[in-house]
Formats: C-alpha cells, structure tokens, sequence
C-alpha cells in the first residue's frame, strides 16, 4: 500500500461533506420546481433557473473531484466504502432542516454504520495493493456499464407514465455510479502516468471518458427521479450500499486488488464488516427520525429559492 493512502482517506471523507450537503439541496430543488410536474427531460431542464439545485450540483461536483482525487492515490476498494459519511451527514442535515428530532435508534443506525465503514477500510488498507488496468479489464467495466445503461435506461424509458419507484432508479444509479468509479480510477491514473512527449489525444483513454460521461449523465437522471418520489437520506442509503459494493465486487473479480497472500480470517474480517455497514444503512433508511409537528418536506421546500418559512432553519 502506497504512503498516499492517508491523504486518500482525507480527500474521500471531505468529498462525504460536500456529496451530502449537495444531496440535500438538489433533493429540495427538485422538490420545488418538479413536485407537480414531475421528472422529465424537459420540465428537467426548469431546474438551470433554482439556485439551490445549482448551489447542490456544485457541492456535488466539488465532492466528485476530491474522490476522483482520492481514486488516483489509493485502490478502490479502499476509497468507496468511506461514501457511507455522506449517508450519516445527509440524514443529520436532512432532520435538522426538516426539523426532526434525531431517535435513539436513529443513533445507534449511525454508530453501526461508521463502526463497520471504518473496519472495512482499515481491514482494506492491509489487504489491499495497487493492481495495473490493463485494457481488457477496462473494455470489460465498459461492456458490463453498455448493458446495466440499456436495461435500467429501457426500464425508465417503459415506467417514464408510472408513479413512485425511488428503488428502481436508485438500484440503476447505484450500480451505474459504481462503475463509474471505477473507470474514473482508469482515466486518473492514466492521467498521472503522462507523458509530455506524446500528444494528448494517443494517451487520453476516450472510451473511458465517453462512457463515464454518459453514465454519469443518466446516473443523474435517474437520482432526479428518486428525488422526486423519495427522501435524500433513502437516496443516499441506496448508493451508499450498492455504489460501494459494486466496486468491492469489481475489485476483486476484474481489477484484483485484492492481495493474494491475504489470510482467510482476514477476508471473513472484510465480509463481516461489510455486512455491519449493511446492517447499519439498512437501519438508518428504515429507522426515519420524529417529526415535529407542522412541518413537511413540500413545506420546507417552499420556503427556499424565493420566501422562508419563519423560524425553519435553511442549509448555507
């Protein structure tokens, strides 16, 4: 394991932050501008006028960079799992602004939750190595994104009438992101290993880059819509157990990050703190905080881009 691992896990953690806070305030845009209409390609393109959509996508691009960061110091498998951060932030922001009183159980989902993210990286940092992509690895990602694109991009396509379905788009996001990690993982490092002496354009990896393009662009796509018809912190609890788990998955059977000295006691470590994260995400999404009285999410999501509800608190 590189000595960059540290700074890796920094940039991942601080990423958290800025993906959580981004979350929250496209999840209000979205609440504001397309409640009524709903999501699609053209009532999407109302969402370029709200500021607090905008000011999210912000947040959201800021925290992509630092993981892409992040991805270039250290393996994937290592990075990934610490997205789990931005589900405990999200679901604290998300009850201060609905005005929610955090439960007991809500915290004991949230120490789960960390407890095993933070066992699973440290088990990952001495179990892990860096592993060179070759180019069949890297048009296998892209093959297997191709077909997970058409089939949740039909599926959307067939269901574009239909109400509700958060778990669809966020199962289809979550799995698209994932893959997306990993070929940004490609692209960083091909872009750390350049060489002034060839041109650009023989050395940039361009199947990579389309196909982190399109799948980021209907990734996207598909979050407005669980926006739409679920909570933030139900989003985020989806992608924050398919998005990582893909990864690991691809890790280990595509990329082989994966030490082949590591002992079996040391892998039955790593599933089992994967499983505690699980358990603790699963929790969080089922055990929602209380309410106070007077408030909801559309009349929250009133007050913002224009008039405030007196006495609601507002995201900066």
């Amino acid at each position: 394991m590189t000595q960059l691992v540290w700074p890796a896990i920094c940039c991942a953690l601080i990423s958290a932050v800025f993906i959580a806070v981004g979350t929250q305030r496209q999840s209000m845009g979205v609440l504001k501008h397309l409640a009524e209409t709903g999501v699609t390609p053209r009532s999407t393109l109302t969402l370029l006028g709200s500021w607090t959509w905008l000011s999210g996508l912000g947040l959201l691009g800021l925290g992509m960079v630092l993981n892409v960061a992040a991805l270039t110091m250290a393996p994937i498998m290592v990075v990934q799992p610490l997205g789990c951060i931005a589900l405990v932030l999200t679901s604290l922001i998300n009850a201060r602004y609905e005005r929610k009183s955090v439960t007991k159980a809500t915290w004991i989902s949230i120490t789960v939750c960390v407890l095993g993210s933070v066992a699973f990286v440290l088990l990952a940092i001495g179990a892990t190595h860096e592993n060179p992509i070759d180019l069949n690895e890297r048009w296998l990602v892209i093959a297997i994104m191709a077909v997970v694109a058409l089939v949740f991009g039909g599926g959307a396509f067939l269901r574009r009438r239909r109400s509700g379905g958060a778990v669809f788009y966020i199962v289809g996001a979550g799995i698209l992101f994932g893959l997306t990690a990993v070929l940004v993982r490609t692209i960083a490092l091909a872009i750390t290993r350049w060489d002034h002496d060839v041109p650009f354009w023989e050395q940039l990896p361009w199947a990579p880059l389309i196909a982190v393009v399109v799948a980021a662009v209907l990734g996207q796509y598909f979050n407005q819509h669980a926006y739409a018809v679920g909570s933030p912190d139900l989003v985020i609890a989806g992608l924050t157990v398919i998005d990582p788990m893909v990864c690991v998955i691809v890790g280990v059977t595509i990329l082989g990050e994966l030490q082949p000295g590591v002992s079996a006691l040391h892998g039955l470590g790593l599933v089992a703190a994967a499983l505690v994260a699980i358990v603790g995400v699963v929790m969080l999404s089922r055990n929602r905080t209380r309410t106070q009285p007077g408030t909801t999410r559309a009349g929250n999501a009133a007050g913002t881009d224009g008039e405030h509800n007196i006495g609601e608190p507002r995201l900066p």
